[in-house]
């Protein structure tokens, strides 16, 4: 299905379900994990390790590996091994999966201003 959107243009192929959907606000409703994604956001496709990520954010690895799990479960990260490291990045469908299903299901099309 094509979805039309002046600010979203990408064919949508999946529509997300209920359970989806509830572990991504889950995994984006705590502010460490706002904080990883729009780093990673900034990273583009190369990612970042997550020794960055710790060090750019201030938080312990053991705390990190719980939080990027959280993002990776909601299918909002990916994760890729570079050598001896994991590299993290934004998983780009899921994220816009998710916008997509708000756009649809969150926006009332007909309310007026």
């Amino acid at each position: 299905m094509k979805y039309t959107c002046p600010f979203l243009c990408f064919y949508y192929h999946r529509r997300m379900d209920i359970e989806d959907i509830i572990k991504a606000f889950n995994a984006l409703g705590q502010e460490t994990r706002l904080k990883i994604l729009n780093l990673l956001v900034g990273a583009g496709s190369r990612g970042l390790s997550a020794g960055d990520i710790s060090l750019a954010l201030g938080v312990p690895q053991n705390t990190l590996s719980f939080h990027l799990s959280h993002l990776e479960n909601a299918a909002l990260l990916h994760r890729r091994r570079a050598g001896r490291f994991i590299i993290y990045s934004v998983n780009n469908k899921g994220m816009k999966d998710l916008l997509l299903y708000m756009i649809e299901n969150c926006c009332d099309k007909t309310a007026s201003n």
